[in-house]
């Protein structure tokens, strides 16, 4: 590029009419002149050939992508990450904020995808490590979308559960049981205490335990417990599978008794699930397989909040995330990234519940609500109900004695003192 092909991919917020455009932090990593990458990076993600052979005009004032902010520090040592087939020259690691603009692809998000995380910027001369950060829409462009349909409101009114965490629990044994005994420990755990008893995000509708069947053995055992309890029970059935499947799975467990559905968001694809969305008679609730890929490494792949978002805008009234500890090898910073891009503003797109989870139990209950700072959060515990001493009945228990103790500004340890499913629960997982 020559230094005016530069220029015209830098521009000031003032310049633009900022409704017109999605905004995108990059962390990058280059070879040779930062604000030629820079430019790259917008051309390759927006325009790359603005203007034809022997015509006089120029595409980039109205579809180039353009560099709003650029700062950029030598890298003397070369690239944090070795690069087989990077180009060489003096290194540079960069920070850069684009504005992208959403006419280019329109509210379509696999279209979106392809434009701010596809081809154009992974592929961008000069770039071999890079990671988007972060993505904001402006309102003209969020008011095309219909977001949660439920929220968190939504959810729990259904459950009659308010001013504290959402309680959910992963059946387990996860894999390997039929219907009626799987049923049975989705039951005690709701006698137990929990709010919502679900499928591990790997169980599928398989022939050793289908998912009409498993479904309408949960509902018959969710409806139960509901009775006997006097608190609304959910059932979340797992119904990820391929996408012309999906809303027939979304009949067969809804009718069945399913009062939410579990989507591996990433594996489906979110298109589907914002297809899905249209039809759904219950709460969606996204899992996070194949993010991992996209997010690990610090300095290459896309920010799990940007996921999150996505999932957000795609119509997902729950996200399950990765969360705090070294299970999850997820930075906690990051995991609170996560949970402010479910809760803070979204234009007309309503707030979905954050649930990070991992390898959690009573005892870890309380660590998880001072770090998320609100009630706006679902505690998923798998083991730490299911593989309670005393049964899931008492796991559920004591992430209920738990709550009763945090709530009430008892400390934890003190309260289970004269709570022995709480205490059984301390025993077992609080060196986890």
């Amino acid at each position: 590029m020559t230094p005016d092909d530069i220029a015209g991919f830098f521009a000031k917020r003032s310049d633009l009419n900022l409704d017109d455009y999605i905004e995108l932090d990059f962390d990058f990593e280059c070879a040779g002149d930062p604000r030629e990458a820079a430019a790259h990076l917008c051309s390759e993600q927006s325009t790359a050939q603005w203007r034809r052979v022997g015509f006089d005009e120029d595409f980039r004032p109205r579809f180039a992508a353009k560099v709003l902010e650029l700062s950029a520090e030598p890298r003397p040592s070369g690239f944090s990450t070795a690069v087989e087939c990077a180009v060489r020259g003096e290194v540079h690691a960069c920070r850069v904020t684009i504005a992208h603009p959403h006419g280019n692809f329109g509210p379509k998000i696999p279209n979106l995808l392809s434009a701010v995380c596809g081809e154009g910027v992974f592929f961008s001369p000069g770039i071999p490590l890079i990671r988007l950060q972060d993505i904001r829409f402006p309102d003209a462009y969020l008011a095309a979308f219909e977001g949660p349909r439920f929220g968190i409101a939504g959810l729990r009114e259904r459950l009659r559960a308010f001013d504290r965490p959402i309680f959910f629990g992963v059946i387990k044994p996860n894999i390997g049981l039929p219907a009626a005994p799987f049923a049975e420990l989705g039951y005690q755990s709701w006698l137990g205490g929990l709010d919502i008893a679900k499928d591990d995000e790997m169980l599928a509708d398989v022939d050793w335990c289908p998912l009409a069947e498993r479904a309408a053995a949960l509902g018959e055992a969710c409806a139960r417990a509901a009775r006997e309890t006097g608190e609304p029970k959910i059932y979340l059935a797992n119904i990820t599978d391929e996408v012309d499947r999906l809303a027939e799975l979304h009949d067969v467990a809804v009718d069945a008794g399913a009062g939410a559905l579990l989507i591996n968001a990433m594996p489906v694809g979110l298109s589907a699930v914002r297809m899905l969305r249209k039809r759904a008679r219950v709460p969606l609730i996204a899992h996070f397989p194949f993010i991992a890929a996209f997010s690990r490494l610090a300095n290459y792949g896309i920010h799990s909040r940007v996921m999150t978002r996505l999932q957000r805008l795609a119509g997902f009234d729950v996200v399950i995330m990765p969360g705090f500890g070294p299970r999850m090898m997820t930075p906690e910073h990051e995991v609170m990234d996560c949970v402010r891009a479910c809760l803070e503003p979204m234009g007309p797109i309503k707030p979905c519940l954050p649930v990070p989870g991992g390898s959690d139990s009573a005892a870890t209950l309380e660590g998880v609500y001072r770090k998320v700072g609100s009630t706006d959060f679902g505690f998923v515990p798998g083991r730490g109900v299911f593989g309670h001493p005393m049964g899931p009945a008492a796991g559920a228990a004591s992430i209920r004695q738990a709550w009763d103790a945090i709530a009430s500004g008892i400390a934890v340890a003190d309260h289970a003192r004269t709570h022995p499913e709480l205490a059984a629960a301390l025993a077992a997982f609080g060196g986890r």
